[in-house]
């Protein structure tokens, strides 16, 4: 029945309609301040009403303006109430049980918190796993898409990633029961193109398409012929700019899925305006479409022309809204993960090396100290005197000259005693001749190894990772920091080093991951191969205080040229 209210004996028109899933309110310019304030409230000029998201918060303010409401909206608002309710339940349970099995292989079985989350997505049409690295986030997306399809809701998924991530999601759809064709687009948008038509050709399965984020707005017409009915965006946080190509892209995309999924264990890398981009795919419902009004909402302005956030507000709120359609777990409490140990091994820069690198350093601090102070120049010094650390100075004339060997010589004691032991190791590296140096190093001593830099084409990537997963001939596996740290699972090894590390927390945390994940049956042990006395103990220093030093080096930056 619709409820009518009265003030002052007088009748008050406010109307309220259920129209195209949205709410149309007229009549109403007594309220016009409390409409204004629901986020995702729009004008339309031709209906002259305010046309209003269907949520339950959207539904509780209106329901305090006198006037006649539609009886489908109260409807619908019961129904909201009770999906709310329930997946709050669902999030408290200390045991649960799949609300239908979960579509996968025998030998898989799934943690509680996947479980949790599992039954969650498949209560709401719009989903986000906030679920740390190594949880299983993507094992659980899997399953729900197997399910949907199950259910004849879906039959065909697009999963948008990022590129290094990519070859990996065909791997983790074999674990689902169902019949499925994965199809990576790669290659030029000509060939992109072929891939997802030559796709639509598997009616009876579950069609899959993996596409990188950067190439989803250079075909995207494509995709949105191609109409998936569910697309998971892995790694959400490459979407967290809503004004970048590929987050307009993301944006149209998630109109035409009934179902989606944001996946992601860091999804507010920056600060909690974070959420409006990837919200504005998975829902727009949820914090609406203008980033405006949610800036305006969440944070406060201030600076040079008022175009600085200063600081936040009504963060309660932004929580309580952002987890209504998301589970956040993290390794703590959802698993017993092994321990973690970090350990530093020291060497000491040739003493012709140990000159070079003081002159470099001294020179870098006068120029510093006389010139202008930025982030990129205090880096780039930094990264100079990094490199010097891992072996190798570029000069003027952009040669590479090999100046040391003293990280070299401590990696080769390393690797040799865990490869003597029966064991296998992960070594990151950051730059490309320090892995060059490593690799003529395993060459030499005839260990068979594995490895993956940002000169390794895409499609090999995953054979890459196969190959020392596998193979048990195979004892080492080499990587670039940049290029290795996302998306793929090297817990073959328990053991990684840190040949060098980039001045980016996030990117050694998440390399860090890559072999403490689910499966790993020994505590994880870390290496950190340090030149004394040089730049690599600051820089370890701030990464184990889970600082990022882009962010703090204009300030401090000359305790790092002491």
């Amino acid at each position: 029945m619709a409820e009518y209210r009265k003030i002052g004996g007088n009748n008050v028109a406010m109307q309220a309609v259920l129209k195209n899933g949205a709410i149309y309110v007229t009549d109403c310019f007594r309220e016009k301040n409390l409409l204004k304030s629901i986020q995702g409230r729009r004008w339309d000029a031709k209906t002259k009403a305010w046309v209003v998201p269907t949520t339950v918060d959207t539904i509780d303010a209106l329901r305090t303006i006198p006037g006649r409401m539609d009886s489908q909206i109260l409807h619908v608002y019961e129904r909201l109430k009770q999906l709310r309710e329930d997946t709050y339940t669902e999030k408290l349970a200390e045991h649960v049980k799949p609300i239908e099995p979960m579509p996968l292989i025998k030998n898989i079985k799934p943690f509680q918190h996947q479980i949790k989350a599992y039954n969650m997505a498949l209560m709401n049409n719009s989903f986000a796993f906030l679920m740390e690295m190594g949880t299983g986030k993507s094992l659980t997306a899997v399953a729900v898409a197997a399910r949907r399809y199950l259910r004849r809701e879906v039959c065909r998924v697009l999963i948008v990633a990022p590129t290094s991530v990519c070859p990996v999601w065909p791997k983790e759809f074999e674990a689902a029961l169902v019949m499925k064709r994965v199809a990576i687009l790669e290659g030029p948008i000509v060939k992109r193109i072929q891939i997802l038509n030559e796709l639509s050709e598997w009616t009876n399965h579950l069609q899959i398409a993996v596409i990188n984020y950067e190439a989803t707005w250079r075909m995207l017409d494509n995709l949105i012929a191609w109409k998936p009915d569910m697309i998971i965006c892995d790694e959400s946080q490459r979407i967290k700019n809503p004004s970048a190509k590929q987050s307009k892209a993301l944006h149209k995309l998630g109109k035409v899925a009934r179902y989606k999924l944001i996946l992601s264990g860091t999804p507010v890398q920056n600060a909690p305006l974070d959420f409006f981009s990837q919200y504005k795919f998975l829902d727009d419902r949820v914090f609406g479409t203008s980033y405006y009004a949610f800036r305006a909402r969440y944070a406060r302005m201030g600076g040079y022309g008022n175009h600085q956030v200063v600081a936040y507000q009504n963060l309660d709120e932004l929580i309580q809204k952002a987890h209504s359609i998301a589970y956040r777990v993290t390794k703590a409490e959802a698993l017993d993960l092994p321990e973690q140990v970090d350990e530093f091994r020291y060497c000491e820069l040739e003493p012709k090396t140990q000159s070079l690198y003081k002159e470099i350093k001294e020179e870098s601090y006068a120029e510093l100290e006389n010139g202008e102070v930025t982030v990129r120049n205090v880096l780039t010094k930094l990264l100079r005197l990094q490199q010097i650390t891992g072996g190798y100075l570029k000069t003027d004339e952009g040669i590479e000259k090999h100046v040391s060997d003293a990280k070299l010589n401590v990696l080769q004691e390393i690797v040799t005693d865990i490869v003597d032991a029966g064991k296998k190791v992960v070594i990151f590296a950051r730059f490309i001749k320090e892995i060059d140096a490593i690799r003529s190093m395993m060459d030499k001593l005839k260990i068979q190894y594995s490895w993956i830099a940002g000169e390794v084409p895409i499609p090999e990537r995953g054979e890459k990772v196969k190959q020392f997963q596998e193979n048990p001939e195979c004892k080492v596996f080499i990587a670039q920091i940049q290029t290795a740290g996302l998306g793929i699972t090297l817990h073959a090894a328990d053991t990684a080093v840190f040949y060098s590390v980039d001045f980016n927390y996030a990117n050694y945390s998440q390399a860090r991951a890559r072999i403490h994940r689910i499966g790993q049956k020994n505590n994880c042990t870390y290496i950190h191969l340090l030149a004394k006395g040089t730049i690599d103990e600051k820089v370890m220093e701030a990464l184990q205080k889970k600082e990022d030093m882009a962010k703090m080096v204009v300030d401090n930056w000359r305790i790092y040229f002491k």
